[in-house]
């Protein structure tokens, strides 16, 4: 028998202890491990693919790539310090009752790490778990992917989010060529079964179901959503939906690996989804104080200072928060950073439904490097004014950040591209504005391109007199070949044939030179090439202002552009301008125009007295072609310019060479001449523009193009009835009377509703 009073014995029994008890541990990390192990295949049998998105969000995140791995590691590191702690026992063995109390303690150490570590992973789990599957957001046209596998496994993920399975009804592809060019995604549910089918005693599961995604391979090599129709006529069945022949082929997948999935996902389904914004305000959303940047690529992402992009989230916040329809999209980079930012009022998106047909994109801030590089696009009201029609901060100028911009501009839009856009001179931009608008009017600011002109030829002896030349063989051109002829002058009496910057501009002439756009419609933007004036935060925003400088200020400049603009209409609503001449159509429009439109329009009136020797030079039938007279310059050297105006006699259609409506959006002298000359006494309604009345009734809530409702869709109720309240709204805010009728009637209609819902109870 052995005796404890002996000191080696002792120690034996000691280590005997030390092992039992590491022993115990051992057996309890195992039982563990069978149980994390368990967990994490039960989890892979209930939840199947979202696991997808589990992956992305710890991708995006920068946790862990899994539960049982994290545990697993977490083990394996008590395990290597329980051998490291046994390696110094064995060095440096204390005696006795020492040793006996600190193996008790390591024990407890390690069992109530053990515990907290497992209450860690337990929590980790359950708030990766509030995200799972609700990523994919609702597919809408303009949305692009990759590839049609991409395509196809977004639109099944999406699915399977609802409840519903999908199969492919229809795809075509290249003549003579096994290439895909097209397919039809729908619904399970969809058809009916075929005649041959009828007596089959297989269950019936199709409804004649509508909801599909039609897909196209564009020019860009990628796959765009063409038509997309969300609405079902079936109930969702997430259990036979998650036996069908999409999901089962996707779980699969998702088990084998789950992250070129996620990637895909991420990169192309991101340019439309907004992102949280970091705390510390870098614009990354997985970043950490004091994280080394040095393997980011910087000029793949904004440039933002600190607290930059808290800034931004704190904006948005505050402005959704008193304005539901705001709407904003971020674009994030690979790593998780912010790349670009696009954000838009109510009332832009309104106002856009008035004022679509032309639209300037300005990059002011971007072309001269200012502190923020920010975008805005710009429009023009029925004063005359700018108007801002959306705005936000770009990390580039190239062919993709264009293109993701102007996709999430015309998405925001409701898919409606304007008519004319004016842009700076740019092959990137140019690129983007033909693959998003491709049938838009693309003219470059005619002011831009004059002063980069002058910029590049500021050496030269006769620089005056280059200038003069400049200016005249550009706006005194009346038809192409003059412009042709005076433009070939103008490089030979100065030799600067041989300019490179120059010779791009003349093959760009088509898209600046007033004389090649006379068939495009610039509604009076035209007036504003001259200066800078079309820069909607002119003489707010300089090169030194800051990011927080402007979202405080931002605010202020948009309540004083709207004050400005609700003055102007109450003054043209309520007052009448003075006439300076007896013309009837100047009585006619003072009438109907706001007044500065009207003043512009007065100038024309006026100017008639200038012209004179009205001659019919040709006739074909009905049309005739009239050449005007006009005096030009000073009164004591005035020039005389002779004016070609065709006038049809069928339905006064009057149309001049100098093309005043189609740029300024009135007639011109010369077209009011010719009319007056033919006896019309009054200005035909196809030459008066309704952007420019004063009676024109704007509600500033966006219209969706459309008044069919979904009886079946409640988001879309609460669309339609929060427009139409709007409408009730903006024309009860008119006058006392007005505002009294409309309470009334929500009154009324309030009650109304109310014995609708006492009935069913």
């Amino acid at each position: 028998m052995i005796s404890f009073n002996d000191k080696t014995a002792r120690n034996f029994a000691i280590c005997c202890l030390l092992v039992l008890k590491l022993l115990i541990l051992v057996v309890h990390l195992t039982l563990q491990i069978e149980e994390v192990s368990q967990n994490s295949e039960q989890i892979l049998e209930e939840e199947g693919d979202d696991l997808e998105f589990d992956s992305n969000d710890l991708e995006i995140e920068g946790d862990d790539p899994g539960i049982e791995d994290n545990d697993l590691g977490i083990e394996n590191n008590h395990l290597e310090l329980e051998d490291k702690n046994l390696e110094n026992e064995g060095h440096d063995l204390p005696e006795g009752n020492d040793l006996e109390d600190n193996c008790e303690q390591l024990f407890d150490i390690e069992y109530h790490v053990l515990e907290n570590n497992r209450d860690d992973a337990t929590v980790e789990d359950v708030r990766n778990g509030d995200f799972l599957g609700k990523d994919y957001p609702p597919p809408f046209v303009g949305m692009e992917f990759e590839s049609y596998d991409d395509a196809y496994n977004y639109y099944n993920c999406y699915a399977k989010d609802l409840g519903f399975a999908i199969r492919v009804k229809s795809s075509w592809t290249k003549r003579n060529s096994k290439e895909k060019r097209g397919a039809v995604l729908c619904c399970n549910c969809e058809g009916f079964k075929t005649s041959k089918e009828v007596h089959s005693r297989r269950k019936e599961t199709r409804t004649g179901c509508l909801a599909m995604l039609r897909l196209r391979l564009v020019e860009s090599n990628r796959w765009r959503v063409d038509e997309v129709k969300l609405e079902h006529n079936h109930l969702f069945d997430p259990e036979r939906a998650q036996n069908s022949k999409s999901h089962k082929k996707m779980d699969a997948g998702a088990k084998r690996k789950v992250e070129p999935t996620v990637d895909v996902e991420v990169r192309t389904i991101k340019l439309y989804r907004t992102a949280a914004v970091d705390p510390l305000g870098y614009g990354s959303t997985n970043s950490y104080e004091g994280e080394s940047s040095q393997h980011v690529d910087r000029s793949k992402r904004l440039k933002l200072k600190k607290g930059d992009a808290q800034i931004i989230h704190n904006y948005f916040c505050q402005v959704q928060l008193t304005n539901p329809n705001f709407f904003y999209l971020m674009d994030l980079n690979d790593e998780g950073f912010l790349r670009n930012v696009f954000w838009i009022h109510y009332r832009s998106r309104a106002a856009y439904g008035y004022f679509s047909d032309v639209v300037i994109f300005d990059t002011t801030c971007l072309l001269n490097k200012y502190e923020i590089p920010l975008f805005a696009f710009v429009g023009v009201n029925q004063h005359g004014q700018s108007i801002l029609l959306g705005c936000g901060l770009l990390v580039d100028e190239t062919f993709e950040t264009y293109i993701w911009l102007f996709r999430a501009w015309l998405t925001c839009m409701l898919g409606r591209p304007p008519q004319t856009i004016i842009t700076d001179q740019c092959k990137a931009m140019q690129s983007a504005i033909a693959e998003v608008f491709p049938r838009a009017h693309h003219r470059f600011c005619l002011s831009r391109v004059a002063h980069k002109i002058l910029d590049n030829l500021g050496t030269l002896q006769d620089y005056e007199g280059f200038q003069r030349t400049l200016n005249v063989t550009i706006h005194d051109s009346l038809k192409v070949d003059e412009f042709e002829m005076a433009w070939e002058d103008m490089i030979q009496r100065f030799g600067i044939a041989d300019n490179e910057w120059l010779r791009t501009c003349y093959e760009d002439r088509e898209r600046w030179v007033p004389v090649y756009s006379k068939d495009t419609s610039f509604a009076g933007i035209s007036t504003f090439l001259k200066d800078e004036s079309t820069q909607f935060f002119n003489g707010y925003v300089n090169q030194q202002t800051t990011l927080k400088e402007f979202f405080d200020m931002n605010e202020l400049v948009l309540q004083k552009k709207y004050q400005k603009e609700a003055l102007d209409d109450f003054e043209s609503r309520n007052s009448s301008p003075i006439l300076r001449t007896g013309s009837f159509y100047e009585l006619q429009l003072s009438r109907v125009y706001t007044n500065e439109i009207f003043r512009r329009f007065q100038d024309e009136v006026v100017m008639m007295s200038s012209c004179f020797g009205i001659t019919q030079v040709h006739a074909s039938g009905p049309l005739v072609t009239y050449v005007i007279k006009e005096r030009q310059g000073e009164e004591n050297s005035r020039d005389i310019k002779n004016f070609e105006v065709m006038y049809d006699k069928r339905g006064a259609e009057v149309r001049c060479l100098c093309s005043c409506f189609n740029f300024k959006g009135y007639l011109c002298r010369h077209a009011l001449c010719i009319l007056n000359y033919n006896e019309v006494e009054e200005i035909p309604p196809l030459y008066i523009l309704a952007r420019w009345r004063k009676d024109l009734k704007r509600f500033y809530v966006p219209d969706s193009g459309s008044n069919n409702v979904d009886i079946a869709n409640p988001v879309q109720w609460f669309d339609h009835l929060y427009r139409r309240a709007m409408q009730v709204v903006e024309e009860g805010m008119i006058s006392q009377d007005r505002y009294m009728v409309a309470w009334q009637a929500f009154k009324e209609s309030l009650n109304k509703v109310r014995l609708v819902a006492e009935k069913h109870l």
